[in-house]
C-alpha cells in the first residue's frame, strides 16, 4: 500500500462491511487469516467488521475463529495475531449517523481499504454516508463485490454513485475468478511462450468451450436468484470475463489499462444476438425435480413456489467479428443441479490436415486440445499424439497423451483466489480487477440477449436435475461434429 506516516495516523485498514455475512465469514476473513499465517498482511493493518448484527468485539471474534475452525486447522499464532487486528462496529451502513460512529472508531489512518460485501442495491446510500462521514479521501479504496446492477441501466446508477465520490483509480471491482491461480497461468502460458501465441487463431483452433457447472440447486438464495437467473448471474460477469482473458489481444505491458483495454475491445466485437438467432444459437432452460450425486432434487418452482419463467440453465454460441477469431465459435454453457461441479475452459484445435499414418489410425488420430481446469481442481494440460509403445502389424499406432503444464505442489494448500486479490489492492494494483467501461460493455451483451429471447418468445426449457441441460445443449455444438467435453 502507500507509504505511510510514523505512529497512529499511519496505520493501514481495511472495513468489511457485511463483515458478519455469509461471504465476509467464509472467504474473506479465512482469506485474510491465511495471509496473517504467511505474514503477507500489511504489518500494522486493523481489521474492522461492520454489520447490523448486535456484536462486540470479542463476540465478532469468537464468531470468526469458529468459523475458521470449519475451514482448517487454526495456527494458535497466527490467530492471535489476526484476533489483535481484529474489531468490530455494529452499524447500518447507510445511516449518516452510523457511519460517523464508524469514523470515530477508525480514527487517525493512513490507507483505508472498504469492502462492500452488500446488495448493490445500497452501494448508494452507503458511499453518501461514507463520505458524509469522511472516509472517502484520496487515500481510501472501494472493492466492490458482483453483482454491479442488474442490467445496464442500473449497473450505470450504481457506477454513477461510486463515481460522485471517489475517483475511478480508487474503484476496484472483483470478479474473484481472476483471482485464481490457473486463470493467471492462462495469460502467462500464452504471452510468456513463443509456442501458443502464432497459434492462438482461427487458423489453427476449431472452438473454444467454457463450462461453469454447478451440483447445488437454488435453494435458500431463490429470492436473490430468481430476479438475476443464469443470465445475469453468472455469464455477465465470470464467463464474460474468461472469454476475455482466452480472445483478448496482447496488451502492451502487464499493467492495469493496457489488459483492460483489450478485454473491452473482445466485449465490443461480441456479435449481437437478435430475434432471428438466439432460437439457434442459445438454449435457455429450468430444471425439474431429479437426482443429484445419489439425492433427489425437487423443482425450480417447487422451490420459489410459484410458476417462474427464471433460467437455472444457459448455453450459447459466440461469435467475436475479428480478425483473430473470424469463424471459431465460442460455446459457452453454465446451470445448476448438474451432474458435475466444474469450471474449466477448452480450446480445441483443429485436426491435421492429412493422416499420413493409414486408415488403422483413423480412429485414433485426435485434434490437439489445452484443457484449463478452474475448479474443483485447478491444472493446464495438453493433449498432444504420440506413437503408442511396442510392435504392430499395421505399422505405427497412434495415442493421445495429455501433459500437464501446471506446476502443483504436492500437498499444499490450494489458495484462496481472494488472497490474490486483497494483496493487490492492499499495493494499489487493479489489473485483475474490472473496469467501468467493462461492466457497461457487458451488460449491453447481456440486455441484448435477454431482449432477443423476450422478443422470440423463449421460455426456459425443463431439464431433468442432474443432467447436462435441454437436449438442445448438446444440438448447439454438435454441427461439424463437436461436443461439448465430458
Amino acid at each position: 500500500m502507500t507509504k505511510k506516516n510514523d505512529g497512529e495516523t499511519g496505520r493501514e485498514v481495511l472495513v468489511l462491511l457485511g463483515g458478519a455475512g455469509d461471504l465476509a465469514l467464509r472467504m474473506l476473513l479465512p482469506s485474510l487469516y491465511f495471509l496473517e499465517v504467511d505474514r503477507l498482511l500489511p504489518h500494522d493493518m486493523r481489521i474492522i467488521g461492520v454489520a447490523r448484527h448486535d456484536h462486540d468485539a470479542d463476540s465478532y471474534k469468537a464468531l470468526v475463529r469458529e468459523q475458521l475452525g470449519k475451514r482448517a486447522t487454526v495456527e494458535e499464532a497466527a490467530w492471535s495475531r489476526l484476533a489483535a487486528r481484529l474489531d468490530y462496529v455494529p452499524a447500518d451502513i447507510t445511516s449518516e449517523d452510523d457511519t460517523k460512529k464508524l469514523a470515530e472508531r477508525i480514527g487517525a489512518h493512513g490507507d483505508l481499504v472498504i469492502f462492500f460485501s452488500l446488495s448493490p442495491s445500497i452501494y448508494g446510500p452507503a458511499c453518501q454516508a461514507l463520505q458524509a462521514a469522511g472516509l472517502t479521501g484520496p487515500r481510501t479504496r472501494l472493492i466492490l463485490e458482483k453483482p454491479l446492477g442488474h442490467d445496464l441501466e442500473s449497473s450505470k446508477r450504481t457506477n454513477a454513485a461510486v463515481a460522485s465520490v471517489v475517483d475511478e483509480s480508487q474503484v476496484f471491482r472483483i470478479d474473484h475468478y481472476l483471482g485464481k491461480e490457473t486463470v493467471q497461468n492462462l495469460t502467462a502460458l500464452r504471452f510468456a511462450n513463443v509456442l501458443f501465441e502464432p497459434l492462438w487463431d482461427r487458423n489453427a483452433i476449431d472452438h473454444v468451450q467454457i463450462t461453469i457447472a454447478e451440483t447445488e440447486k437454488v435453494g435458500d438464495r431463490w429470492p436473490y436468484y430468481d430476479e438475476y437467473g443464469a443470465l445475469r448471474d453468472m455469464v455477465q460477469n465470470h464467463m464474460l470475463q474468461l472469454l476475455c482473458l482466452v480472445a483478448m489481444e496482447a496488451p502492451s505491458g502487464f499493467d492495469p489499462d493496457a489488459v483492460r483495454d483489450e478485454k473491452v475491445k473482445v466485449l465490443r466485437c461480441l456479435r449481437p444476438f437478435t430475434k432471428e438467432t438466439v432460437a439457434h444459437d442459445t438454449v435457455r432452460g429450468q430444471y425439474v425435480a431429479g437426482v443429484v450425486e445419489g439425492s433427489p432434487r425437487p423443482s425450480y418452482v417447487e422451490e420459489v413456489g410459484k410458476p417462474t419463467k427464471t433460467e437455472t440453465f444457459v448455453a450459447m454460441k459466440v461469435a467475436i467479428e475479428n480478425w483473430r477469431w473470424d469463424g471459431v465459435p465460442f460455446f459457452l454453457r453454465t446451470g445448476k443441479n448438474l451432474p458435475d461441479r466444474r469450471t474449466q475452459i477448452v480450446v480445441q484445435f483443429k485436426k491435421v490436415p492429412h493422416n499420413i499414418f493409414g486408415p488403422a489410425t483413423d480412429g485414433e488420430l485426435c485434434a490437439n486440445r489445452l484443457v484449463i481446469d478452474l475448479q474443483p481442481d485447478e491444472d493446464i494440460s495438453l493433449t498432444i499424439m504420440n506413437k503408442r509403445p511396442g510392435l504392430s502389424e499395421e505399422g505405427m499406432r497412434l495415442q493421445s497423451l495429455p501433459l500437464s503444464l501446471s506446476f502443483s505442489q504436492t500437498g499444499g494448500r490450494r489458495r484462496i483466489a481472494y488472497e490474490k486479490l486483497f494483496l493487490d489492492v492492499f499495493r494499489g494494483d487493479s489489473t485483475l480487477f474490472v473496469r467501468r467501461d467493462e461492466v457497461e460493455q457487458a451488460w449491453r451483451f447481456i440486455d441484448g440477449l435477454s431482449a432477443a429471447w423476450a422478443e422470440a418468445g423463449i421460455d426456459p426449457a425443463p431439464y431433468a436435475a442432474g443432467t447436462w441441460g435441454p437436449q438442445t445443449a448438446n444440438a448447439l455444438i454438435s454441427p461439424g461434429g463437436r461436443s461439448w467435453k465430458a
